[in-house]
């Protein structure tokens, strides 16, 4: 991947909150203080950037299997489609994210929800609508992901 140009703000924005986001009541304002700017530009930005897609959510990240459920789920869609079916679904509030792959099964996605029935009947509409046959993969073994990184910039 390329390297994007930010500007500083910007860059502290998507760098130094990934893992240091404040967990307080007034979390933008606090972050606004650090930065030496007010609290409407850093919610701005935060809109912005997640408005042109730099920036796909703010929130925590929770052990799987502490609140709620979650599975990942793929489906083999025919290429023709693959739009289609990804943004129907994307529009599942269940859905949190959801990918292309090469692979026969070449779209899959993450269900979260509050316990397994629900998943299940998100899978069976997501089937039902789309006419396919989803691939239902529960987690069995739980590993650590970290999900913060040092981004890369010109």
């Amino acid at each position: 991947m390329g390297k994007v140009k930010m500007n500083n703000l910007e860059k502290k924005l998507l760098d130094d909150f990934q893992r240091d986001f404040p967990l307080t009541p007034t979390p933008y304002a606090d972050i606004a203080q650090r930065l030496n700017v007010d609290e409407g530009t850093v919610l701005a930005e935060f809109s912005r950037l997640a408005s042109e897609g730099t920036l796909s959510r703010i929130g925590a990240v929770v052990k799987t299997g502490t609140v709620g459920a979650s599975t990942l789920a793929a489906l083999a869609v025919p290429e023709d489609r693959l739009e289609e079916v990804a943004d129907l679904v994307s529009a599942y509030v269940e859905v949190n994210h959801n990918y292309e792959r090469e692979h026969a099964y070449n779209l899959w996605f993450v269900v979260t929800a509050g316990d397994q029935d629900k998943i299940k009947a998100v899978i069976e509409d997501i089937e039902r609508r789309t006419g396919l046959s989803a691939l239902n993969l529960p987690m069995i073994e739980d590993y650590h992901l970290d999900l913060g990184f040092k981004l890369q910039w010109n």
